[in-house]
């Protein structure tokens, strides 16, 4: 990059230019969220003031991001942060970086939890919450209810609780270190309510996943074993322990294995209801099952 004078409007147009002939997906997308890290501003104001020179060290620091992107580093690590619904939480390589697919299990949760104060709150349970993505969604949109997050990295309950600390909701959660149902061993039949966005990559997708995902996150996230159903059959196996006669587990899956998990549930003769929905791309994304 020439070391002349460069406007922010010059800087993204050669910075897309580039990352377009590596093959980056989102080129524009990706130049304008680094340059505003960079410049400690909003995307908008980049168009505001779109015609002011960067300074020298502005410059030199954009360029570092730029070589990390190219490595395919992705944004959210590089900016360590992710929009996540009404959020913007705190992301490191400890946790999964929040997918708007997500967001339709966040919605399958909210429309069973009531809105406002109710005579019995209820408990819900956020199963490996990497960032916590889910479940302060959660809390801050259902108000007055009782949360609980497990995930079995320490690293990853520290980054949770950063973003709970920040929206001003950590006495809403308790935060459990464990390993799925180890953390609540002492809690059968008592959520109302299981979440969770388990790891459900197949051994045979996992290689071809794209280098950011390969590469950077964190692998326990998303490995599921060999066809992807290892925690989703685990969770299956056992949440009917946990969960109140009538209650819901609500989970992700890939969009691929909806007849896989169909007959899990059927098997495990613990639920009825049984209900697979769509994620904003029309993709199987999210299964919903009472418990009997």
């Amino acid at each position: 990059m020439p070391l002349e004078a460069w406007t922010i409007l010059k800087i993204l147009n050669w910075t897309t230019a580039y990352f377009r002939s590596y093959h980056i997906e989102e080129p524009r997308a990706d130049a304008e969220i680094l340059l505003a890290h960079t410049l400690s501003t909003q995307r908008i104001n980049l168009y505001l003031d779109y015609d002011r020179p960067l300074e020298p060290k502005e410059l030199e620091g954009f360029k570092g991001l730029i070589r990390r992107r190219l490595q395919r580093e992705p944004v959210a690590y590089i900016v360590g942060k992710k929009g996540f619904r009404s959020l913007n939480l705190k992301v490191t390589p400890d946790v999964l970086i929040p997918r708007p697919e997500t967001e339709t299990l966040v919605e399958a949760a909210l429309a069973i939890i009531p809105v406002g104060p109710s005579a019995e709150p209820m408990r819900i349970l956020d199963l490996g919450t990497g960032s916590g993505a889910v479940i302060l969604a959660l809390a801050s949109e259902r108000a007055g209810h009782i949360f609980y997050a497990v995930d079995r990295s320490e690293n990853a309950l520290a980054v949770a609780r950063d973003n709970a600390r920040k929206y001003g909701i950590e006495h809403s959660i308790t935060f459990l270190q464990g390993h799925w149902f180890e953390a609540v061993h002492d809690r059968e039949r008592r959520f109302h309510l299981i979440v969770s966005n388990p790891p459900y990559i197949s051994h045979s997708d996992f290689d071809r996943l794209a280098p950011e995902i390969l590469q950077y996150e964190p692998r326990e996230a998303l490995d599921g074993g060999p066809e992807g159903l290892d925690a989703i059959r685990l969770i299956i196996k056992k949440a009917g322990d946990y969960i109140i006669p009538g209650g819901w587990l609500v989970f992700e899956i890939g969009h691929d294995q909806r007849a896989s998990v169909e007959k899990l549930i059927a098997a495990s003769g613990a639920y009825t209801d049984f209900r697979v929905l769509k994620d904003y791309s029309g993709l199987d994304r999210v299964v919903r099952a009472r418990a009997k």
